[in-house]
């Protein structure tokens, strides 16, 4: 296999501290960002409330700011 292509590279630090989130506020964000899936969708596809979503996703996007910041990326 040849090397990586840089946008991929780039993505790795990112992706690897997305794996260490707990695993629903992993999956909450995968599906609303990444699956570009609606607060009611991706509630509906967890079986909880809208309201567990947005604050699972506000605590995952804070945990992830702190350690982007921490790790200097």
């Amino acid at each position: 296999m040849g090397p990586l292509p840089d946008e991929i590279v780039d993505r790795l630090p990112i992706l690897d501290l997305l794996n260490q989130l707990p695993p629903r506020r992993r999956a909450v964000l995968v599906l609303r960002y990444c699956c570009d899936m609606s607060i009611e969708q991706t509630a509906r596809a967890l079986g909880c409330s809208t309201g567990t979503v947005k604050s699972q996703s506000a605590r995952a996007l804070a945990t992830l700011r702190d350690r982007v910041v921490h790790a200097g990326l």
